[in-house]
Formats: C-alpha cells, structure tokens, sequence
C-alpha cells in the first residue's frame, strides 16, 4: 500500500520508504515544512535502522543481477526514466518550491539541468571504454575493462534535492550499481517523486531504494559498517563528510565526498564591472545563498572597489524576497527556522569583527523563514570568520592592492571548491586560473555546472569528481586480467 499525500497546486507525492520495488510504511513520521509560510505541508515515513538495513540488503540482492545488464539495456532504461522525469516536470517542480522555498524559476532550473545531468549519463552507459596492450616485457596481454563498485550509498542535501539525486544516481545507476538513496529531512518529496519516476520506469526491484528518516546519525552509521556497502558518496558539510570518511575506514569503502566551499570572487581593475556585477549577484544569492560555490568571499581590486561595491549594492537592492510561487519573487526563504537563527547570529559575529553592512542586515517578521539580501563590507582582509562558509544571503566584500594580493587572499583557505575571476585579459586570467588552489575555476562566469564538467573540489572540499566524463568511472573499479600468449608457437 502506497500513502500519499495531496499537496497544494493538485499535486500528489508517495510519502513511504521504497525497498525492494514496494513501498513500505512504519509507525514513525516527520513533519516537512514550508519555509515560506511554516506551515506543514507533509508527514512522510520515518525509517530507521532496520529499514535502513533492509533497503541495503535489497541492493546487495539486486546488484548481481543489475550488473550483469547489457550496457545497451541499462541505457535503453534510464532513456525511459528520462523521458517520464520530463512528463512530471510540473508537479516536481512545484514540490520542489513548496518544500524548499526556492523561486519556481529556480526549481525550474534545477529540474532542467537535473534532467540534463541524468541524460548524459544515459548517453555515456554504452559508451564505456576499456583498454588492451602488449605487456611492457612481452608474453603476455594487459586487458583492463570496468567492474561495477557495487551497492552504494547517496546521501544527498536539501539545497538542490532534484539535482544531486538525478546526479549522484544517474552515474551509479549507469554503472551497473544498486543503490541506497537517503533523502534530506527538509526535502525529501522532490526526492521521492524522482524514485517515483525510476520506479514507475521500471528499474528491478532492489535497484533502487530510498530512505527518509529522522534518525540520519543512526542510519548512516549502520549502513557505514555493513559489509554489503561498497561505496558512499555523499554531499553536504566538511564536518559531516569527515564523519562518514571515518566511518568508512575500517571497511575501506569507496567514498566520495562533495563538501564544504569558501569560493572566493575575485574583480581585477580591468575587469568588465557590469558582467561582473551581474554574475556576483547570480553566484551569492541562488537559492538564498544556500549553495556550496557560492561566492563565499567577494575580493575586489582597490582600483574598482568603488564602482563594484556601488553597482552591486545597487542591484542587490532590487532582488525582492519572498514566496517562490510568487512571480515576484528572485530570493526564497532560508531552509528551516535553525537556519535563519545561524544567519542572524553570523551576521551579529561578522559586524562585531569589523564588518560594516551596507544593506539589508536583518530577518523579515511575519511568517517564513526570511532574511533580507545583505551586503557587508571589510576593511580588513583577514578576520575570526573570513573562511567560514556564510550560506546565506549574505555577500562579504573584501578590498586589495594588486592581483598577487587578490590571489594570495583567495588561496588563503582550507577549502578548495570553487572559485571565480573576472578580467578582460584571457593571458591573465588563464596564468591566475590555473594558480587557484580550487577543484573548479569560472572564468568571467559565475556558474559553473554542465553534465560534461567534472564537479568536485580539493583539500577539505571533497574526495573524486561528479559528472563529467569522470563522473560514471566514480562508481566502476578498474579490473585487469594478464592474459598469457605463445606468440612462437601460434605462428608456426
């Protein structure tokens, strides 16, 4: 028996656990919100331990048989999950502004290049490359081809709920991998309706399964020191990934890890300041701000400082908060009640460090979880919090004397995610590009995501790449057979 829930606009979404092809209900639920208005707007299944356990075992049983699939059958499968995630466009992305709050041209974004993301690993399933060479002292052939991971488990964030799903399972399922899918407390029915779609598409049962619970801690760990789990690949905060790299320890399972960001912004004085303008306030405050490359650190060349700071202050202005099913609206609400509570204490942090707001600076009262579009400006290049991720509507501005300045201040991080530069010189920004510390570089451009990138950072951002044509190899293992060969007899 499926529940469902019927949400607002007509919309209906499975509210149970999908495990081994049927959808399973317990006793425990939780409430998702809002957080335009606060208001509950669902009550899914709250898996725990055991669920947990079950989903990893369906995957384990499902794995022998999903691997031995036909590149061409696993293709022709996913082709099919692509065209019906394209039928349901409309009720995903409205689930997905309802429960996130993001503007519906957000969510419409989001689906678009979510669908996008999972087409390109439909296209590149039967396109997998292996290799055959003379052994290096001869006798012998070195054949290496690919081997599935095996049963992985995808942990995904509530910030972009639709994209790192069709991301994270496109690969593992295109690679011939059952998977667990763990959902985000806050928004777990967009998640729900793409497992929907891979169900409905008809994918084994055991393939796919997915897990919404209250219990994150406890389920992770279970799972993390089951035998069966082969790979984990996870995206949300460094302190989080960090936990699941240990836990993965003792069975050495494969882990990739899409983790924290401090990307800086840097504006060179010969830099296009409109465009630039433009693509600061793109890079800050999509999806409020709630994004891992974001623009963290807005670092400008004293000669532009002025001119930027005044544009960009100017056009944040205009942006307008508010419910995302209202036309209106270019900037959503934070994510939960917690959320806006952290950024009302950061901000308090950021002015008592010297920080000097320029705009905005405070909630909105009334219903929803809101914070105005703020700018703050340093004076200082360093401070206490200069390297903390702000994920939050909030754009720190930061004022330097030469580009060496700019770079050094940029590469003065733990993190290693994303970065940007701007300046009309291709030389210049080719040469400093290539000596930013960071997994991914926006030349002249504030977004950075495409199925044909490989998407992953260095250092305390991450471990391995997503999308890209690195992207399926994450969840395949090299496999080498030497073959021995008479090449004196079979010519005789």
């Amino acid at each position: 028996m499926i529940t469902r829930s019927a949400a607002p606009r007509g919309h209906t979404v499975p509210l149970d656990l999908l495990i081994g092809g049927e959808w399973v209900t317990t006793e425990e639920r939780f409430p998702v919100l809002n957080p335009a208005t606060g208001e509950t707007i669902a009550e899914p299944t709250s898996g725990g331990v055991d669920e947990a356990l079950r989903a990893l075992a369906a995957a384990h049983a499902a794995q022998e048989s999903w691997s031995g699939w036909s590149p061409r059958a696993r293709a022709d499968l996913m082709h099919r999950a692509h065209r019906l995630l394209l039928e349901r466009e409309d009720a995903i992305v409205e689930t997905m502004t309802l429960e996130s709050g993001k503007p519906l041209a957000e969510a419409r974004g989001e689906f678009a290049l979510s669908a996008s993301f999972f087409l390109w690993f439909a296209e590149q399933v039967a396109h997998l490359k292996g290799s055959y060479a003379e052994g290096s002292n001869g006798g012998y052939r070195v054949i290496v081809g690919h081997r599935p991971v095996g049963p992985s488990y995808l942990v995904t964030p509530w910030n972009f709920p639709l994209l790192m799903s069709a991301r994270k399972a496109g690969a593992a399922l295109g690679a011939g991998c059952t998977v667990v899918m763990k959902t985000a407390r806050d928004t777990p029915l967009t998640q729900a309706l793409f497992a929907e779609v891979l169900h409905d598409a008809g994918f084994p049962a055991g393939v796919v399964n997915l897990i919404h619970t209250r219990e994150s801690g406890d389920v992770s760990r279970a799972i993390m020191a089951d035998p069966r789990l082969r790979k984990v690949s996870f995206t949300g905060s460094t302190g989080v990934g960090a936990t699941l790299l240990s836990q993965a320890a003792p069975g050495v399972v494969n882990s990739a890890m899409e983790l924290g960001g401090d990307g800086p912004f840097i504006v060179l004085e010969d830099a296009d300041i409109d465009l630039a303008v433009r693509e600061a306030i793109l890079c800050k405050f999509r999806n409020a701000g709630q994004a891992c490359v974001a623009a963290n650190r807005i670092i400008l060349h004293e000669a532009i400082a002025e001119e930027f700071t005044q544009k960009f202050v100017a056009a944040a202005a205009e942006l307008r908060a508010g419910d995302g099913f209202d036309p209106d609206t270019t900037v959503g609400p934070l994510i939960s009640a917690r959320q806006r509570d952290r950024v009302v204490s950061l901000l308090e942090r950021l002015v008592q460090l010297g920080g000097s707001v320029l705009l905005g600076g405070s909630p909105r009262a009334g219903d929803g979880f809101f914070f105005d579009p703020t700018v703050v400006q340093f004076t200082q290049e360093r401070h206490a919090l200069s390297n903390e991720e702000l994920f939050a509507p909030v754009a720190a501005l930061y004022t330097v004397d030469s580009a060496a300045a700019a770079l050094r201040l940029a590469n003065d991080t733990p993190y290693g995610l994303a970065a940007y530069l701007f300046t009309r010189d291709i030389s210049r920004a080719i040469t400093l590009g290539e000596r930013l510390e960071f997994g991914m570089v926006g030349l002249n451009r504030g977004i950075m995501a495409d199925p044909a990138a490989p998407f992953g950072g260095t250092k305390t951002s991450g471990v391995g790449r997503e999308a890209g044509h690195d992207g399926i190899y994450e969840f395949l293992e090299p496999h080498y057979m030497a073959l021995s060969v008479d090449t004196e007899g079979a010519v005789a």
